[in-house]
C-alpha cells in the first residue's frame, strides 16, 4: 500500500508540475490572444483608412480627368482659332502685298508720266 502511496504522491506531483506548466502555456497563450486582438485592431483601423484615402483618391483622380478633358476639348477650340486666324493673317497679308504692288505700279505709273 505504501509503494502505491508514493506511487500515487509522485504521479500527482507530476500532474501538479504539468497543471503549473499548463497553466503558464494557457497564460502565454492568452497573452499572445491579446496581442493578436490588438493587431487585429489596428490592421481594421489601417484598412479603413486605406479605404478613405482610395475613396479620396478615387474621387480626386475622376476630377482630374474631368478637368483633363475640359482642357484638351479647350486645346481643341483654341486650335481652331488659331488655324482661323493663321489663315485669316495669310489672307490678310496677300491683300497687303497685293496694295503694295498696286501702289508700286502706281507709282512707277506717275514717274513715267
Amino acid at each position: 500500500m505504501e509503494i502505491d502511496l508514493e506511487r500515487a504522491e509522485e504521479r500527482a506531483v507530476q500532474s501538479d508540475r504539468k497543471i503549473v506548466e499548463l497553466e503558464e502555456e494557457l497564460r502565454v497563450v492568452g497573452n499572445n490572444l491579446k496581442s493578436l486582438e490588438v493587431s487585429e485592431e489596428k490592421a481594421n483601423q489601417r484598412e479603413e483608412e486605406y479605404k478613405n484615402q482610395i475613396k479620396n483618391l478615387t474621387t480626386r483622380l475622376k476630377e482630374a480627368e474631368a478637368r483633363a478633358e475640359f482642357a484638351e476639348r479647350s486645346v481643341q477650340k483654341l486650335q481652331k482659332e488659331v488655324d482661323r486666324l493663321e489663315d485669316d493673317l495669310l489672307v490678310e497679308k496677300e491683300r497687303n502685298k497685293q496694295l503694295a504692288d498696286e501702289m508700286e505700279a502706281t507709282l512707277h505709273d506717275i514717274q513715267n508720266m
